[in-house]
């Protein structure tokens, strides 16, 4: 027994080294993206390579798609010349309560399981997103637009599929790494991001040319409905007999309106994204126009699995076109008006309560009646009573009240075919720009003034609104929007105070659909 303690007396402790020395070459984490409401978020994608058999283990909430990854992210591995490591390899997508989905997470787990065998350098500092094929090309993905908001946000690099390099690039910021496959990848991140010139940004673009408002014949009160929509911001119902133009008109109010500036391009492309669409940095405002068999979910958001943004979000900085608006289903026109008054919808799926941002000018046209022709001069209604009741039941009060024009388009009359074209969307434009800038001088556009806004009117203008509302012509909601238009007509005059004549003229363009 004495021996025994000799011996251990003169055995030498093993030498001790923190935990982080043996993990060194055992872990590395890089980081992805995931677009949740509209909102880029970073995921820190962990790799393990442990010392048992081999094994690949994945976790972190994984759809479908993202748990495939583990044989592409295999077989780009070995396409790309490196030995994928024999042993057990674990992954994690963190936060790990938050759903992850798509194929972009290939690259970042392939470099991830590369920088823990040490075959890279440690990227944790970088964001990286891209699909894999199976001979290790880099694909397109749809998260790109989200890895250049956070390459801007937090000044890192981002890595990605080199046709989706120039779109993150474009976000002001934004360092953007393209690859064509993880072989490049690889040897790029060998010799360092900071030895090699990002790409440069793709140029911003505006959506193809937009029809002509000197298309429109004849018909000046809509017309000038439409640029006074277009100026403010503000919600506009047409409302008449079929072929009188409504569609046309609505199509038209992109030609008018200014373009986006490059914070609400950003915003728009990101809500595209988070639905599966690519935008990128268009500057021409979307315009949506849903079918009116699109479902509730389709319309405002949801679906069943993770959430993903509607035509309400879709539409965030633009337009949201209704056609026929009574043929929608009442609830699903009731669902709009939150967006209408807060500029976002709040959607709740499996304990997850996201808000997509849905700031959108809403226009809409809609026939009288199902046959369309309720006081047409020509050609009577043959609708009855009960029917031309139910059929206007289908927009709410309120949501009718939350329309600041509503105008009567008739019918087209003969000599107006004839008669010299209108003015060309270019000079409409032209004064729309102009009132705007007026606007946002005060600090917003008239269609998010508050009802305590001072409007600076005059005591006559102030009066005649006044005795509408007392009148009751207009309700206190209808009389605030009353207001507001009156302040955009004084803009595209170019005057300081609103007069009774804008005044008026505000009042007569919010008319009655329900009373013609």
């Amino acid at each position: 027994m004495s021996g025994l303690v000799a011996l251990f007396s003169r055995l030498r402790p093993l030498p001790t080294r923190p935990a982080a020395t043996y993990l060194r070459g055992m872990y590395a984490a890089a980081t992805s993206v995931a677009l949740v409401g509209g909102e880029a978020r970073p995921v820190r994608v962990e790799a393990h390579v442990g010392r048992q058999s081999e094994a690949f283990k994945l976790s972190g909430l994984p759809d479908t798609a993202v748990r495939e990854a583990k044989d592409r992210v295999r077989a780009a591995v070995a396409s790309a010349g490196i030995r994928f490591p024999n042993r057990t390899v674990t992954v994690n997508l963190a936060p790990a309560d938050l759903p992850k989905g798509g194929t972009d997470y290939d690259l970042p787990i392939a470099l991830g399981i590369l920088a823990a065998s040490r075959e890279i350098p440690d990227l944790r500092r970088a964001v990286v997103v891209g699909e894999l094929a199976l001979d290790g090309t880099v694909r397109a993905g749809s998260n790109a637009f989200g890895a250049g908001v956070l390459s801007a946000r937090d000044d890192v690099p981002c890595l990605l599929a080199r046709d989706d390099a120039g779109e993150a690039a474009s976000i002001p910021g934004a360092r953007a790494y393209g690859v064509a496959s993880l072989a490049e990848a690889v040897d790029l991140l060998r010799h360092g991001l900071e030895h090699t010139e990002p790409v440069l940004p793709a140029p911003k673009t505006e959506a193809g040319p937009a029809a002509d408002l000197s298309d429109i014949r004849g018909q000046p009160i809509a017309r000038r409905a439409l640029e006074v929509a277009a100026a403010g911001g503000h919600h506009l119902l047409m409302h008449g007999p079929p072929g009188s133009g409504k569609t046309m008109l609505a199509r038209r109010i992109v030609g008018i309106l200014p373009v986006l500036e490059p914070e609400e391009a950003v915003e728009t492309a990101m809500l595209w994204a988070a639905a599966g669409r690519r935008r990128g940095m268009v500057v021409t405002p979307p315009f949506r126009a849903p079918h009116h068999t699109a479902s509730k979910a389709a319309l405002v958001g949801g679906g069943s699995g993770n959430p993903v943004p509607g035509e309400a979000s879709l539409a965030h900085n633009g337009v949201l076109f209704l056609d026929e608006l009574a043929e929608f289903p009442r609830g699903h026109l009731d669902t709009l008006r939150q967006p209408l008054e807060e500029g976002f919808v709040s959607v709740a799926r499996r304990g997850m309560s996201l808000e997509f941002p849905a700031s959108f000018q809403l226009i809409a046209a809609t026939n009288p009646c199902p046959c369309g022709f309720y006081g047409d001069r020509r050609r009577p209604c043959e609708c009855r009573p009960a029917i031309l009741g139910r059929y206007r039941a289908r927009i709410s009060g309120p949501l009718l009240d939350r329309f600041d024009l509503i105008v009567r388009v008739g019918r087209v009359e003969s000599g107006d075919y004839s008669g010299p074209a209108g003015e060309s969307s270019a000079v409409v434009a032209d004064r729309v720009l102009q009132a705007r800038r007026a606007q946002l001088k005060r600090g917003e556009i008239n269609r998010h003034r508050s009802p305590l806004s001072v409007l600076d009117e005059t005591e006559q203008a102030l009066a005649l609104v006044t005795g509408a509302l007392g009148a009751g012509m207009l309700t206190a909601r209808g009389a605030d929007r009353v207001r507001r238009v009156a302040r955009t007509l004084a803009d595209l005059a170019g005057m300081t105070r609103v007069e009774e004549g804008q005044m008026a003229e505000a009042i007569g363009l919010r008319g009655e659909w329900r009373d013609e």
